[in-house]
């Protein structure tokens, strides 16, 4: 499976200086940024910049950021899905995960999740690929932006459609177990139809059990 990594980069004015938007950015000039203290969702924000320095260093593995300087403020990670999940179950290659999305506090409202994943998809590099995310409530940051479960995923699911990710169905137990949580698929253009057939045998795994 050839992974395109084709790099773009944007930048738009904040207050009295840039932000940047660019990626897929290599481990490399990774390391030479810092990570923002509030990007801490899913681990501490060292930790969480250690593990995308170890994403960005997969084959198939991008990492797009958002900067002020030389700090990280947002990002979003793709790689394959992890060996515990379903998702990994047929070991596809063109089947990819856009496992995490977060912009620190101060700079949400700016559009910047939206600018990040349209430019993840620039010159048609992931036109060979399943794209999936799995969203579930439990990772939603509520209490800090005042949201109801319900508007979460509203705001959520316009994003993902944002680069054409739509609702899929799914019967794995843990998107089942609120209605909230929902799997968001996007299907490039040049995936054969072999692929999209294992993905749905993937995705429902019940259907002929009694």
């Amino acid at each position: 499976m050839e992974h395109i990594k084709i790099y773009h980069s944007l930048r738009f004015p904040y207050q009295d200086t840039d932000i940047v938007v660019e990626g897929p950015v290599s481990p490399e000039y990774l390391k030479t940024l810092s990570m923002h203290p509030d990007l801490d969702s899913f681990r501490r924000p060292k930790e969480q910049h250690e593990a995308l320095v170890g994403i960005a260093e997969l084959p198939e593995g991008r990492i797009i950021v958002s900067r002020l300087g030389e700090q990280i403020i947002g990002y979003v990670t793709f790689h394959y899905p992890d060996e515990f999940e379903r998702w990994s179950q047929g070991h596809m290659p063109d089947l990819i995960e856009l496992g995490a999305i977060e912009v620190a506090d101060n700079y949400r409202g700016l559009g910047l999740g939206k600018k990040m994943l349209k430019l993840a998809f620039e010159d048609g590099q992931l036109e060979n690929m399943i794209t999936f995310t799995t969203e579930y409530y439990w990772h939603w940051d509520l209490e800090q932006c005042g949201l109801n479960v319900w508007e979460y995923r509203r705001m959520m699911e316009k994003l993902m459609k944002s680069v054409d990710m739509v609702w899929f169905a799914t019967d794995d137990p843990e998107i089942c177990s609120h209605p909230a949580n929902c799997l968001m698929v996007r299907i490039g253009k040049h995936v054969p139809l072999s692929s999209i057939e294992q993905f749905d045998r993937i995705r429902f795994q019940q259907r002929f059990m009694y």
